[in-house]
C-alpha cells in the first residue's frame, strides 16, 4: 500500500514540475501510509492520498447485480465490492418452453437479464446470474407449493441432478458468460423427513425444492463442484477474477 500511495501522489503533483523528496517520518514502518512529500520547501499531508482515492472513486465503474435475491446480494458482498441491486425485467417461461438445451437455458437467461439492466446503464459493469436444476431431461421449478415441494424431493432422493449456474457480466457493450455445473447427489430419504425439512426451511421459492445455503445441505451425500460458491447462485472465483480484468480492484 505504501508504495502505491507514493506512486499516487507523484502522479497528484507532477503538474508542478518541481523537486519531489519521498520522506519517511522517524517511527513510521515501510508498509504504513505515513509518507509525507516535501515540494519546493513545504510539506504536503496525506491530502494527496486524498485526491488519489478520490480520483479512483470518480473514475471507477459502477457495478449492478441484476438480481433482488437475497442470497446473491450476501454472496457479492464477500468480495468487498460497492454495488447496487436491481431486478431484471425477464419472462423467463417462453424461453423455457423452447426445448433449449439446460446449459444453453440458463445461459440465455443470464445473459437476458444482464442486458435488461445494462440497457438502461450502459457505462457500469452488470451482473446477472440464473440457475437450471436438472433432472431426467426435465427442469425442476420452484414447487411454490408444499405439495410441489414434496413430489420433487421425493423423486430427487436417492438420485443424482444437476444444478446449473451461470453468470453473465456485461461491460462497454463486450460479454463475458461463464457456467459452473454442479453434480448433487441427494441421500435417500423417508417421506418424513422430507416433510420435516420442508417445514423448518420453506424452500417453495428454490429451483429443487431445496436451500443447500440453509438446512438443505444436510439433504446430500455428496457434491461435486468447480466452485462450491456457484451452487448458492454466484460463482465467486470467476466473478473476481472477471472483475480484476475489468479494472475493478478485487479484493
Amino acid at each position: 500500500m505504501a508504495n502505491d500511495f507514493w506512486l499516487g501522489a507523484r502522479l497528484v503533483l507532477r503538474r508542478s514540475r518541481l523537486p519531489l523528496i519521498r520522506n519517511t517520518p522517524q517511527g513510521l514502518g515501510q508498509d504504513e501510509q505515513g509518507f509525507f512529500l516535501i515540494r519546493a520547501g513545504h510539506q504536503v499531508s496525506l491530502y494527496a492520498l486524498f485526491l488519489l482515492n478520490l480520483s479512483v472513486f470518480l473514475t471507477m465503474k459502477k457495478i449492478i447485480l441484476a438480481s433482488t435475491s437475497i442470497y446473491r446480494k450476501e454472496q457479492l458482498k464477500r468480495l468487498n465490492l460497492n454495488f447496487e441491486a436491481m431486478s431484471p425485467n425477464v419472462d423467463e417461461e417462453p424461453l423455457k418452453q423452447k426445448g433449449l438445451d439446460h446449459v444453453q437455458l440458463s445461459r440465455e437467461l443470464s445473459l437476458r437479464k444482464a442486458q435488461s439492466i445494462s440497457e438502461k446503464n450502459n457505462d457500469a459493469i452488470v451482473i446477472g446470474g440464473d440457475q437450471v436444476a436438472s433432472f431426467n431431461n426435465l427442469v425442476l421449478s420452484k414447487p411454490k407449493t408444499k405439495e410441489n415441494a414434496f413430489k420433487q424431493l421425493t423423486s430427487l432422493a436417492g438420485n443424482e441432478h444437476q444444478l446449473i449456474t451461470s453468470l453473465a457480466i456485461m461491460c462497454n457493450g463486450q460479454v463475458y458468460i461463464h457456467t459452473c455445473i454442479a453434480k448433487m447427489k441427494m441421500r435417500q430419504l423417508t417421506d418424513e423427513q422430507i416433510k420435516g425439512y420442508i417445514d423448518v426451511d420453506e424452500p417453495l421459492q428454490c429451483c429443487g425444492s431445496y436451500r443447500i445455503e440453509a438446512v438443505g445441505i444436510s439433504l446430500f451425500e455428496k457434491i461435486e463442484c468447480e466452485d462450491y460458491t456457484s451452487i448458492i447462485g454466484i460463482p465467486l472465483m470467476w466473478t473476481a477474477i472477471t472483475l480484476s480484468k475489468l479494472g475493478i480492484p478485487v479484493p
